[in-house]
């Protein structure tokens, strides 16, 4: 059986340190431990499912390519399909990052031994952002890439050892920015574009920032009939904010590589 990965799954699997004990949650067809464990990248790994139709399958694919021996596919909801203590790398793809933050924050003794969390959010990327930073995550990578019309960000973490360095880590991170263009990129605006995507911006990043601006611009116009005084100053609010991502974006368009 020759498994073909999306470039999305890809990026995710190379990331894979090998030798892991990787948990993959959400894992749908469990195509990337499957992968994974025919390249002999990984020792063992857990792909777990909470929905029927998608557990199945992904045992089907597990006894077709005749890799029950290393992967191991469970039933049940986010972490809760892993020991303690049982793997050093998750992977957890296809979410929005509020749910990723949840799974994550479910149980916090299953992540005790894991090393390295690779986490590809399908909206609310920030969200992931702010959790990795206050969990006492290093965000050391980040990828943005296109496929089939879609635009995916992919990031990885890792767990650093020595508390100052970590911390040092994070404040270097999202350390207000100043750009060329004389624009300051504030740390909430790190967490909301990615602090190293916004670094070296690809035109894949400014495409996917183009398209927000056209999506807030949108916001805006509906926010023009507002009648009470609260509502005219959330519409001020937004318009300011709006106009700064305006600037940004056109400022980042001018460094992409």
């Amino acid at each position: 059986m020759n498994i073909k990965l999306s470039k999305r799954l890809q990026w995710i699997a190379d990331w894979v340190p090998e030798g892991s004990r990787l948990a993959d949650i959400g894992s749908d067809h469990a195509l990337l431990p499957v992968y994974l464990a025919k390249h002999k990248r990984i020792s063992f790994a857990v792909a777990g499912e909470v929905n029927q139709g998608p557990f199945e399958a992904a045992r089907r694919q597990v006894q077709g390519a005749c890799m029950e021996m290393t992967v191991n596919v469970r039933h049940g909801d986010g972490l809760s399909v892993v020991k303690q203590g049982e793997v050093d790398c998750i992977t957890i793809a296809g979410m929005g990052g509020s749910l990723i933050a949840t799974i994550l924050s479910a149980d916090p003794k299953k992540l005790e031994g894991v090393t390295r969390l690779i986490l590809q959010p399908n909206v609310g990327e920030d969200i992931v952002r702010r959790w990795l930073r206050e969990q006492g995550w290093a965000l050391v990578q980040e990828h943005i890439l296109e496929e089939d019309g879609k635009i995916y960000e992919v990031l990885l973490a890792e767990r650093l050892a020595d508390r100052q360095l970590l911390e040092e880590h994070n404040e270097r991170l999202y350390e207000t920015r100043q750009l060329p263009c004389g624009i300051a990129l504030t740390e909430d605006w790190l967490f909301l574009m990615g602090p190293l995507l916004s670094l070296n911006p690809s035109s894949v990043f400014v495409q996917k920032w183009e398209h927000e601006l056209g999506k807030w611009e949108r916001v805006l116009r509906t926010m023009e009939q507002a009648e009470t005084e609260e509502a005219r100053e959330r519409r001020t609010a937004f318009a300011k904010k709006q106009a700064e991502m305006e600037r940004i974006v056109a400022c980042l368009q001018t460094l992409k590589r």
